[in-house]
């Protein structure tokens, strides 16, 4: 017996199966990350064919059998087409969807996750901040809502929160955040500008529909992707294969 489910989500990988079927896997708002088989998505005359692909993003219609999930159909709502005619930004969407293949859980609901992947897929694609930004961006914003949230806005030594009128500021990422001037002799980190700061706590509190509606400047872009850089390596310990993709063009 097999129960018709409806689900919200976007196709962050896709692989094909034999000779006409392909094997996605779907973030969802209901049920986290999920695998569906779609039969004959890569016929030319496939009815599954443009629901299947990476980046899709729309209500699924899935059948639940025993040990796996089938695609009948799909009500989609955005490709993110304008990603598409951007090799760069087709990496960098790459790179996130492979961000959240890794760091999603099977059948665990996501929480904001998907909110986030939708918002930082128009970000690419409306082009109004760097790519390199937008992708630190959701980095930091992704590991906040997972549960690593860095400390911003106190010293972690002295737990002061004027952090913002000190001139001397490190990010230590081995201790979990931020060590105010009068305390970083004690301890070794990345120096960050108030500016820098600034951005990071925005980052990891905005509004997820404004969490795009910034901009800095490049010396201040420089800081945040060495300490998101840095935040990402400690936090999650893995490399993307994508990751080398980008910036190439």
């Amino acid at each position: 017996m097999y129960n018709k489910i409806n689900v919200t989500g976007m196709v962050i990988a896709a692989m094909p199966v034999g000779e006409y079927d392909r094997r996605i896997t779907i973030l969802t708002m209901e049920r986290g990350k999920i695998s569906a088989f779609a039969r004959g998505a890569r016929k030319p005359t496939g009815a599954l064919l443009a629901c299947s692909q990476q980046f899709a993003f729309g209500e699924f219609v899935l059948y639940e059998g025993r040990d796996s999930y089938n695609l009948e159909g799909a009500d989609i709502k955005t490709y993110f087409g304008d990603i598409r005619n951007d090799m760069n930004g087709i990496y960098y969407g790459m790179y996130m969807c492979e961000f959240a293949l890794y760091m999603s859980r099977e059948n665990v609901q996501p929480g904001q996750i998907l909110n986030l992947m939708y918002v930082s897929m128009r970000a690419l694609e409306k082009a109004r901040m760097p790519k390199k930004l937008v992708r630190r961006v959701f980095e930091m914003r992704y590991l906040t809502e997972d549960g690593e949230m860095p400390e911003v806005y106190s010293c972690l030594l002295c737990h002061r929160e004027d952090l913002l009128e000190e001139e001397r500021i490190l990010f230590d990422a081995e201790k979990g955040g931020v060590v105010c001037d009068a305390c970083n002799l004690k301890h070794t980190g990345l120096p960050i500008s108030r500016s820098a700061l600034y951005a990071l706590q925005y980052i990891v509190s905005a509004p997820l529909e404004r969490l795009f509606s910034f901009n800095v400047k490049e010396t201040v872009l420089e800081e945040l992707d060495r300490v998101v850089a840095t935040w990402v390596s400690t936090r999650v310990g893995h490399k993307m294969k994508t990751e080398e993709m980008l910036d190439i063009f």
